[in-house]
Protein backbone atom coordinates (compact mmCIF):
# COMPACT_ATOMS: atom_id res chain seq x y z
CA UNK A 1 0.00 0.00 0.00
CA UNK A 2 1.54 3.63 -0.57
CA UNK A 3 1.85 5.83 1.83
CA UNK A 4 -1.05 8.18 -0.63
CA UNK A 5 -3.04 5.65 -0.44
CA UNK A 6 -2.58 4.49 3.11
CA UNK A 7 -5.17 5.50 5.62
CA UNK A 8 -4.57 7.75 8.69
CA UNK A 9 -6.28 5.86 11.58
CA UNK A 10 -6.91 7.92 14.42
CA UNK A 11 -8.05 7.26 17.95
CA UNK A 12 -8.91 8.35 21.33
CA UNK A 13 -8.65 7.53 25.15
CA UNK A 14 -11.69 6.10 27.06
CA UNK A 15 -12.11 5.26 30.50
CA UNK A 16 -10.06 2.64 30.94
CA UNK A 17 -8.96 1.75 27.51
CA UNK A 18 -8.65 3.31 23.83
CA UNK A 19 -10.80 3.49 20.50
CA UNK A 20 -9.84 3.56 17.20
CA UNK A 21 -11.03 4.28 14.17
CA UNK A 22 -10.59 3.93 10.52
CA UNK A 23 -12.54 4.31 7.32
CA UNK A 24 -15.85 1.94 8.18
CA UNK A 25 -15.68 0.51 11.48
CA UNK A 26 -14.29 2.54 14.88
CA UNK A 27 -13.16 -0.09 17.69
CA UNK A 28 -13.37 0.63 21.70
CA UNK A 29 -10.52 -1.90 23.60
CA UNK A 30 -11.65 -2.02 27.36
CA UNK A 31 -9.57 -3.45 30.59
CA UNK A 32 -12.50 -4.97 32.65
CA UNK A 33 -12.49 -5.23 36.16
CA UNK A 34 -11.18 -8.86 36.11
CA UNK A 35 -8.31 -7.87 33.98
CA UNK A 36 -10.13 -9.26 30.61
CA UNK A 37 -10.05 -7.12 27.69
CA UNK A 38 -13.33 -6.28 26.02
CA UNK A 39 -14.84 -4.66 22.69
CA UNK A 40 -16.80 -2.56 21.59
CA UNK A 41 -17.54 -2.08 17.71
CA UNK A 42 -19.43 0.79 15.80
CA UNK A 43 -19.67 0.74 12.04
CA UNK A 44 -19.15 4.00 10.75
CA UNK A 45 -22.25 5.34 8.92
CA UNK A 46 -22.20 8.44 7.00
CA UNK A 47 -24.77 9.98 5.16
CA UNK A 48 -23.95 10.96 1.51
CA UNK A 49 -24.51 14.49 1.55
CA UNK A 50 -21.88 14.29 4.82
CA UNK A 51 -19.41 12.17 2.81
CA UNK A 52 -19.75 15.08 0.02
CA UNK A 53 -19.18 18.07 2.41
CA UNK A 54 -16.20 16.21 3.88
CA UNK A 55 -13.93 16.40 0.93
CA UNK A 56 -14.83 20.04 0.65
CA UNK A 57 -11.84 21.93 2.44
CA UNK A 58 -12.74 24.32 6.12
CA UNK A 59 -16.27 22.06 5.88
CA UNK A 60 -14.70 18.76 6.09
CA UNK A 61 -13.09 19.55 9.47
CA UNK A 62 -16.90 20.50 10.61
CA UNK A 63 -18.32 17.58 9.63
CA UNK A 64 -15.77 15.35 11.52
CA UNK A 65 -15.98 17.34 14.85
CA UNK A 66 -19.37 16.47 14.93
CA UNK A 67 -19.12 12.87 13.86
CA UNK A 68 -16.23 12.61 15.92
CA UNK A 69 -18.25 13.70 19.22
CA UNK A 70 -21.21 11.62 18.42
CA UNK A 71 -19.20 8.61 18.11
CA UNK A 72 -16.60 9.62 20.19
CA UNK A 73 -19.81 9.81 22.80
CA UNK A 74 -21.19 6.22 22.68
CA UNK A 75 -17.46 4.91 22.81
CA UNK A 76 -17.36 6.62 26.14
CA UNK A 77 -20.30 5.37 27.59
CA UNK A 78 -19.55 2.24 26.71
CA UNK A 79 -15.95 2.23 28.78
CA UNK A 80 -17.46 4.39 31.53
CA UNK A 81 -20.54 1.48 31.74
CA UNK A 82 -18.53 -1.49 31.83
CA UNK A 83 -14.69 -0.84 33.17
CA UNK A 84 -15.77 -1.17 36.74
CA UNK A 85 -18.65 -3.85 36.40
CA UNK A 86 -17.51 -7.83 36.77
CA UNK A 87 -18.17 -9.58 33.42
CA UNK A 88 -20.85 -11.80 35.56
CA UNK A 89 -22.77 -8.71 36.30
CA UNK A 90 -23.32 -7.75 32.46
CA UNK A 91 -26.62 -9.09 32.10
CA UNK A 92 -27.89 -7.29 35.03
CA UNK A 93 -26.46 -3.94 33.27
CA UNK A 94 -27.76 -4.84 29.99
CA UNK A 95 -31.42 -5.79 31.49
CA UNK A 96 -31.69 -2.04 32.70
CA UNK A 97 -30.75 -0.64 29.40
CA UNK A 98 -32.58 -2.87 26.82
CA UNK A 99 -35.62 -1.21 27.65
CA UNK A 100 -34.74 2.05 25.99
CA UNK A 101 -31.33 1.31 24.21
CA UNK A 102 -32.51 2.76 21.09
CA UNK A 103 -33.61 6.22 22.69
CA UNK A 104 -30.28 5.82 24.67
CA UNK A 105 -28.16 5.79 21.49
CA UNK A 106 -29.30 8.14 19.62
CA UNK A 107 -29.13 10.61 23.12
CA UNK A 108 -26.00 9.89 23.76
CA UNK A 109 -24.74 10.81 20.39
CA UNK A 110 -26.82 14.31 21.08
CA UNK A 111 -25.42 14.87 24.26
CA UNK A 112 -21.43 14.52 22.52
CA UNK A 113 -22.45 17.16 20.38
CA UNK A 114 -24.01 19.69 22.37
CA UNK A 115 -21.57 18.84 25.31
CA UNK A 116 -18.69 19.98 22.13
CA UNK A 117 -20.63 23.33 21.24
CA UNK A 118 -21.35 24.44 24.54
CA UNK A 119 -17.78 23.62 25.52
CA UNK A 120 -16.84 25.88 22.46
CA UNK A 121 -19.33 28.58 23.73
CA UNK A 122 -17.54 28.62 26.92
CA UNK A 123 -14.26 28.78 25.80
CA UNK A 124 -14.88 31.32 23.45
CA UNK A 125 -16.99 33.78 25.16
CA UNK A 126 -15.69 33.94 28.63
CA UNK A 127 -11.63 34.86 27.56
CA UNK A 128 -13.62 37.90 25.63
CA UNK A 129 -15.41 39.26 28.74
CA UNK A 130 -12.47 39.25 30.83
CA UNK A 131 -10.67 40.90 28.13
CA UNK A 132 -13.33 43.34 27.92
CA UNK A 133 -13.36 43.89 31.80
CA UNK A 134 -9.58 45.42 31.43
CA UNK A 135 -10.12 47.46 28.27
CA UNK A 136 -9.64 50.36 30.72
CA UNK A 137 -6.05 48.95 30.99
CA UNK A 138 -5.36 47.29 27.19
CA UNK A 139 -7.44 48.96 24.56
CA UNK A 140 -7.85 48.92 21.06
CA UNK A 141 -8.38 45.77 19.04
CA UNK A 142 -5.40 44.34 18.59
CA UNK A 143 -4.83 44.53 22.24
CA UNK A 144 -8.02 43.23 22.83
CA UNK A 145 -7.52 40.76 21.10
CA UNK A 146 -3.94 39.46 21.87
CA UNK A 147 -5.16 39.37 25.96
CA UNK A 148 -8.45 37.20 24.68
CA UNK A 149 -6.16 34.91 23.57
CA UNK A 150 -3.88 35.06 26.40
CA UNK A 151 -6.77 34.21 29.03
CA UNK A 152 -7.71 31.50 26.31
CA UNK A 153 -4.84 29.68 26.55
CA UNK A 154 -4.25 30.47 30.48
CA UNK A 155 -8.24 28.86 30.99
CA UNK A 156 -6.82 26.03 29.04
CA UNK A 157 -4.28 24.60 31.19
CA UNK A 158 -5.73 25.53 34.26
CA UNK A 159 -8.84 23.43 32.95
CA UNK A 160 -6.04 20.79 31.94
CA UNK A 161 -3.90 20.67 34.88
CA UNK A 162 -6.86 20.78 37.20
CA UNK A 163 -9.09 17.62 35.84
CA UNK A 164 -5.26 15.55 35.29
CA UNK A 165 -5.02 15.77 39.46
CA UNK A 166 -7.96 13.16 39.63
CA UNK A 167 -6.70 9.50 39.40
CA UNK A 168 -9.21 8.51 36.73
CA UNK A 169 -8.36 11.55 34.17
CA UNK A 170 -4.57 10.86 35.12
CA UNK A 171 -5.26 7.56 33.45
CA UNK A 172 -7.34 8.34 30.42
CA UNK A 173 -4.22 10.50 29.78
CA UNK A 174 -2.02 7.32 30.07
CA UNK A 175 -4.04 5.57 27.48
CA UNK A 176 -4.17 8.73 24.96
CA UNK A 177 -0.09 8.06 25.77
CA UNK A 178 -0.72 4.86 24.51
CA UNK A 179 -2.92 5.85 21.50
CA UNK A 180 -0.03 7.98 20.18
CA UNK A 181 2.67 4.97 20.99
CA UNK A 182 0.22 2.91 18.56
CA UNK A 183 -0.23 5.16 15.34
CA UNK A 184 3.40 6.35 15.78
CA UNK A 185 4.75 2.45 15.86
CA UNK A 186 1.83 1.68 12.79
CA UNK A 187 3.26 4.81 11.10
CA UNK A 188 6.82 3.64 11.12
CA UNK A 189 6.27 -0.18 9.95
CA UNK A 190 7.10 -1.24 13.68
CA UNK A 191 5.62 -4.78 14.57
CA UNK A 192 2.75 -3.80 17.19
CA UNK A 193 3.86 -5.45 20.45
CA UNK A 194 4.59 -3.79 23.93
CA UNK A 195 8.09 -2.98 23.45
CA UNK A 196 8.01 -1.69 20.19
CA UNK A 197 4.96 0.55 21.09
CA UNK A 198 6.60 1.68 24.36
CA UNK A 199 9.63 2.53 22.40
CA UNK A 200 7.64 5.14 20.32
CA UNK A 201 6.76 8.97 21.52
CA UNK A 202 3.84 9.77 23.10
CA UNK A 203 3.35 12.91 20.82
CA UNK A 204 1.54 13.17 17.52
CA UNK A 205 0.75 15.64 15.44
CA UNK A 206 -2.70 14.95 14.13
CA UNK A 207 -3.72 14.97 17.95
CA UNK A 208 -6.98 16.73 18.94
CA UNK A 209 -5.01 18.53 21.64
CA UNK A 210 -3.00 20.29 19.02
CA UNK A 211 -6.20 21.26 17.22
CA UNK A 212 -7.62 23.05 20.70
CA UNK A 213 -4.74 24.93 20.25
CA UNK A 214 -4.97 26.29 17.43
CA UNK A 215 -8.22 27.46 17.28
CA UNK A 216 -6.60 29.39 19.98
CA UNK A 217 -3.94 30.95 17.35
CA UNK A 218 -6.08 30.86 14.58
CA UNK A 219 -8.70 32.56 16.20
CA UNK A 220 -6.59 35.71 17.19
CA UNK A 221 -5.74 35.98 13.58
CA UNK A 222 -9.15 36.00 12.34
CA UNK A 223 -10.57 38.18 15.06
CA UNK A 224 -8.10 40.99 14.00
CA UNK A 225 -9.95 41.07 10.42
CA UNK A 226 -13.79 41.85 11.81
CA UNK A 227 -14.98 44.68 13.54
CA UNK A 228 -15.07 44.97 17.34
CA UNK A 229 -16.90 47.76 18.44
CA UNK A 230 -19.44 47.89 20.59
CA UNK A 231 -19.06 45.33 22.65
CA UNK A 232 -22.11 43.50 21.00
CA UNK A 233 -20.82 43.01 17.86
CA UNK A 234 -17.55 41.59 19.42
CA UNK A 235 -19.69 38.36 21.21
CA UNK A 236 -21.82 38.07 17.87
CA UNK A 237 -18.67 37.92 15.42
CA UNK A 238 -17.10 35.18 17.96
CA UNK A 239 -20.07 33.02 18.22
CA UNK A 240 -20.87 33.72 13.99
CA UNK A 241 -17.10 33.16 13.77
CA UNK A 242 -16.81 29.25 15.14
CA UNK A 243 -17.09 27.46 12.72
CA UNK A 244 -14.98 29.45 10.50
CA UNK A 245 -12.30 29.15 13.06
CA UNK A 246 -13.00 25.50 13.39
CA UNK A 247 -13.07 24.83 10.11
CA UNK A 248 -9.33 27.00 9.27
CA UNK A 249 -7.95 24.93 12.12
CA UNK A 250 -8.41 21.79 11.24
CA UNK A 251 -6.88 22.72 7.66
CA UNK A 252 -3.97 23.65 10.09
CA UNK A 253 -3.70 20.48 11.75
CA UNK A 254 -3.69 18.75 8.86
CA UNK A 255 -0.71 21.05 6.95
CA UNK A 256 1.60 20.71 9.87
CA UNK A 257 0.80 16.71 9.74
CA UNK A 258 1.73 17.04 5.93
CA UNK A 259 4.88 19.01 6.80
CA UNK A 260 5.99 17.19 9.62
CA UNK A 261 8.66 15.63 8.10
CA UNK A 262 10.19 18.44 6.70
CA UNK A 263 13.03 20.38 8.74
CA UNK A 264 11.75 23.91 7.64
CA UNK A 265 8.28 23.61 8.20
CA UNK A 266 8.30 20.43 11.39
CA UNK A 267 8.18 23.36 13.65
CA UNK A 268 4.78 24.26 13.15
CA UNK A 269 3.26 21.66 14.85
CA UNK A 270 5.49 22.22 18.35
CA UNK A 271 3.00 24.21 19.88
CA UNK A 272 0.67 21.66 19.70
CA UNK A 273 3.04 18.80 20.39
CA UNK A 274 3.92 20.84 23.71
CA UNK A 275 0.56 21.05 24.83
CA UNK A 276 0.07 17.15 24.37
CA UNK A 277 3.19 17.24 27.19
CA UNK A 278 -0.01 18.15 29.50
CA UNK A 279 -2.69 15.89 28.07
CA UNK A 280 -0.96 12.59 27.57
CA UNK A 281 1.01 10.58 29.97
CA UNK A 282 3.72 7.77 30.00
CA UNK A 283 1.13 4.29 29.83
CA UNK A 284 1.99 1.04 31.72
CA UNK A 285 2.93 -1.87 29.35
CA UNK A 286 -0.56 -3.64 30.49
CA UNK A 287 -2.05 0.01 29.24
CA UNK A 288 -0.34 -0.35 26.14
CA UNK A 289 -1.68 -3.79 25.59
CA UNK A 290 -5.12 -2.82 25.81
CA UNK A 291 -3.96 -0.11 22.74
CA UNK A 292 -2.85 -2.34 20.76
CA UNK A 293 -5.61 -5.37 20.70
CA UNK A 294 -8.00 -2.18 20.22
CA UNK A 295 -5.91 -1.29 16.68
CA UNK A 296 -5.58 -4.99 15.81
CA UNK A 297 -9.29 -5.64 16.62
CA UNK A 298 -10.01 -2.48 14.47
CA UNK A 299 -7.65 -3.23 11.69
CA UNK A 300 -9.48 -6.85 11.10
CA UNK A 301 -12.62 -5.33 10.61
CA UNK A 302 -11.18 -3.07 8.05
CA UNK A 303 -9.66 -5.60 6.21
CA UNK A 304 -12.80 -8.10 6.16
CA UNK A 305 -14.72 -4.80 4.66
CA UNK A 306 -12.29 -4.05 1.98
CA UNK A 307 -12.34 -8.34 1.18
CA UNK A 308 -15.98 -8.06 1.16
CA UNK A 309 -16.06 -5.31 -1.28
CA UNK A 310 -14.06 -6.23 -3.99
CA UNK A 311 -15.83 -9.79 -3.18
CA UNK A 312 -19.60 -8.11 -4.07
CA UNK A 313 -17.18 -6.22 -7.13
CA UNK A 314 -16.46 -9.51 -8.53
CA UNK A 315 -19.90 -11.13 -8.71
Amino acid sequence: MSNQKKPAYGGQAVVEGVMFGGRRHTVTAIRRKDDTIEYFHLPRKTKPSFQKMKKIPFLRGIIALIEASANGTQHLNFSSERFDVLPEEDEKVQKEQKSSKLEMIFGIAAIGVLSFLFGKFIFTLVPLFLAASLEFVISGRTGQVILESVFKIMLLLLYIYFISLTPLIKRVFQYHGAEHKVINAFENKLPLTVENVQSQSRLHYRCGSSFILFTVIVGMFVYLLVPHDPLIVRILNRIALIPVVLGISFEVLQLTNKVRSVPVLKFLGYPGLWLQLLTTKEPKDDQVEVAIASFNRMLELEKESESGLKKAALV
